[in-house]
Parts: C-alpha cells; structure tokens; sequence
C-alpha cells in the first residue's frame, strides 16, 4: 500500500506548526511550578523506563479528551490557563503529534520538548521510578 502521508510526513508537519522547547531548557525549566510535564507514553513504558519527577501521565488515547473541558472524560489538571503543558514522549514522535493537536484545538499554552525522554536521559536530565498507583 502506498500511502498518501507516512509517519515521517505527519511528524515533520506537526514539528513545522507546534511549539517546541529544547530539551536544555526543560531540564533548565524543570521544577518550575508553572511547567507541567506531561508524559504520553503507554503505562508499561513508563514502568520499563521511568519517569520524569513530577509529571503527570495522560496516555496518548485520552489527551484531547482530558485537555477538552466539554469532555465527559476531562481532567481538572489540565484546565489552568496559567501553567505551560509540557508533552514528551519516548523519542517526540507521539507528542509532536498530540501537541499539534492540542495546539489546533486552540490550547496556547501546550509544548513539546524536541527530543524526548531518550533525549532527556541523554543529556543527564533526571529520572525516577514509575510508581504504580493503586486503585481504589
């Protein structure tokens, strides 16, 4: 099958319209309260690879659905206008994606950082353990 748009396509795309801070200044930014990290990855990549402290987890089926505040499925977390919105995933592929998105959805205050949690780790960015919340 050949397609009208491949993965690279839709990535290169998205990477043109979004906004994007370089994985130095998240490091940098890191632990500033008005940043929220949000991570986007599948639960088990979380649980094999570790997180970045403090980041919120909002898998990449759910995020306009947790963004959209006339969503039966929103999340209150994601609803202040004041705070940036920082997605990452594994390599920015996923989150190029879901902040265009989000971004097209009219939400202003939503970034990606440019490499990922490979780039994060690479450059000594910190990270912790996945722990498991428990259901209640």
């Amino acid at each position: 099958m050949v397609l009208k748009r491949g993965i690279k396509e839709l990535v290169a795309a998205a990477e043109a319209e979004i906004t994007t801070l370089t994985t130095d200044d998240a490091i940098k930014r890191h632990g500033d309260k008005n940043l929220i990290f949000v991570d986007i990855r599948d639960i088990r990549e979380l649980e094999r690879d570790g997180v970045i402290e403090n980041a919120i987890h909002a898998p990449r089926g759910m995020i306009e659905f947790w963004f959209d505040p006339e969503s039966p499925y929103h999340r209150e977390v994601f609803g202040d206008e004041k705070k940036t919105y920082v997605l990452y995933c594994t390599s920015a592929w996923r989150s190029a994606l879901a902040t265009h998105a989000l971004q097209s959805m009219g939400f202003s205050n939503v970034v990606q950082f440019s490499s990922g949690l490979n780039g994060w780790k690479k450059a000594g960015g910190p990270v912790i353990e996945y722990e498991k919340k428990i259901s209640k």
